[in-house]
């Protein structure tokens, strides 16, 4: 139970913040045989979807390298990823009762809404820079951050829960901080 917990809290986490890397690295891990994959994301295995979600990871690598591009590539993504991280939580979960599906669809909705809004929110900002190196180093460290997470999600879930603990407290420090200076940015740009 803890492994599984772990795997739907890691990659509903993850896809808060690349999606496509987080189906492609469970996809890919489980067609190896390096992971175990529960039934219900077997589907994520096959080589049709380790393609797609392949070039997807792809294509949202260099969207996010981008500065400009990844904001309005987070705007879209908003309305992909937090539905996509409570069905993978659910999905994670196996047959399980419906009411674990159903709690587990609800907490994976919420880490992957609190992921998806710390790093849109903190990558705005970044983007008000006019030097796009901040940009690369905050793509970059995402990038190693979700592998980190989903190794841990796979192998270490105590690891996991522990980072995910810190990042909470983090991101309730730091979310409040982040809409108060967008707004002061887009309050500035409007007059």
């Amino acid at each position: 139970m803890l492994s599984t917990a772990a795997m739907a809290a890691g990659l509903s986490w993850a896809s808060g913040i690349r999606l496509y890397m987080a189906l492609f690295v469970a996809g890919l891990f489980g067609h190896f045989g390096w992971i175990t994959l529960p039934h219900t994301l077997d589907v994520l295995q096959s080589p049709w979807i380790l393609g797609l979600t392949g070039v997807l990871t792809l294509v949202e690598f260099l969207a996010d390298k981008i500065p400009g591009l990844d904001s309005i590539w987070d705007a879209i993504q908003t309305f992909i990823r937090i539905p996509a991280g409570a069905v993978l939580s659910a999905a994670a979960m196996g047959h399980m009762d419906p009411a674990v599906t159903t709690a587990a669809a609800l907490v994976g909705g919420t880490f992957a809404a609190s992921a998806h809004a710390t790093k849109a929110g903190s990558r705005a900002m970044i983007n008000t820079s006019p030097e796009p190196l901040s940009n690369w180093a905050a793509s970059f460290s995402e990038d190693v951050t979700v592998l980190g997470a989903l190794w841990a999600a796979f192998y270490h879930p105590w690891v996991l829960f522990g980072f995910l603990l810190v990042f909470f407290t983090v991101a309730i420090w730091l979310l409040p901080k982040l809409w108060r200076s967008l707004r002061w940015v887009f309050q500035r740009l409007s007059t």
